[in-house]
């Protein structure tokens, strides 16, 4: 009888790591790489020289970084920046759990209306702030046209220097209402209709259903909201050129807008390059600071 040899098949570890399914991720590391971490290096590099359009120049330190805390341009621009972050970040969460709350139900007029509010999300900041131009125009405008039924004066949005700023936010927040919204709401259809049931048999009221049941179940969701506009809005630029220039007197003009000045229309682009690195850093720890803060509130919970 011919002898059988046992074919010994070699056993495999299925946690070790397979180097060739990193091919699946190298167009997106090649992008990410090329377009964000490059970029990210060079202009902490280019920060620290004095550098323009045409040439780095010499290495300068931290000169761009003390040219800039002297410029009371640009620590308005910081300022201007935060405050409208402030006006627009917190607004957009409340109110886009106030829309997402009141809409979420399986109606015709609730999906008809979920649609216009999620409208202005698909327009161009370009389509926007031409709208809000004409709402805003002095005399002649919708506003004015509406205080003038009442024969009241119409507030100069984008003349005013304590106005100006509430006239970009207004704006803003009608135009990206939409994404806030479609989260929560996102967040609501996924909460199981059982508790709601149990809730209701328990003749509980509807705020209460809200802040034991609705509130709770989407925290995670409103963290991930705040953090979302926190960024967005800390990126200013296209509302506050297209409707005020930055004035009246700067008290409109952001940081990205000063780093466009700065970098392409002054050409020193070792000073646009710092304030975008202060930019950078500003934004990284406001929205790890919103993240820290909000998981520690779960965690006690």
């Amino acid at each position: 009888m011919a002898e059988t040899r046992a074919i010994r098949i070699p056993s495999r570890d299925i946690n070790a790591p397979d180097w060739k399914n990193a091919l699946f991720i190298a167009p997106f590391l090649t992008v990410f790489t090329g377009l964000l971490v490059a970029p990210l290096f060079w202009g902490i590099w280019l920060s620290f020289h004095k550098a323009d359009t045409f040439s780095t120049g010499r290495f300068i330190g931290f000169g761009n970084y003390v040219r800039l805390f002297k410029d009371k341009v640009f620590l308005q621009s910081v300022w201007n920046t935060l405050y409208f972050v402030l006006l627009t970040a917190p607004t957009l969460a409340a109110l886009g759990l106030f829309l997402a709350v009141a809409l979420n139900r399986r109606t015709r007029g609730a999906a008809v209306m979920r649609t216009l509010f999620f409208s202005s999300s698909v327009l161009s900041v370009t389509i926007v702030t031409l709208i809000w131009r004409i709402v805003f125009i002095p005399r002649y405008g919708m506003l004015a046209t509406i205080y003038g039924w009442f024969d009241a004066p119409a507030p100069a949005f984008l003349s005013d220097p304590n106005l100006a700023m509430f006239g970009i936010a207004i704006a803003t927040i009608w135009w990206c209402i939409g994404l806030p919204m479609m989260l929560f709401l996102s967040a609501l259809q996924q909460i199981p209709a059982d508790i709601y049931e149990a809730a209701a048999l328990d003749n509980a009221s509807r705020w209460r259903t809200l802040t034991a049941i609705t509130l709770p179940s989407i925290k995670r969701t409103f963290a991930l909201v705040l953090i979302i506009q926190i960024v967005l809005q800390f990126q200013l630029f296209g509302q506050s050129w297209l409707m005020t220039k930055g004035g009246p007197g700067n008290v409109t003009k952001p940081m990205v807008l000063y780093i466009y000045d700065t970098a392409f229309r002054r050409m020193d682009v070792g000073l646009g390059a710092a304030a975008s690195e202060i930019l950078f850093i500003i934004i990284l720890i406001a929205a790890m600071a919103q993240y820290v803060l909000t998981r520690r509130k779960g965690d006690a919970r």
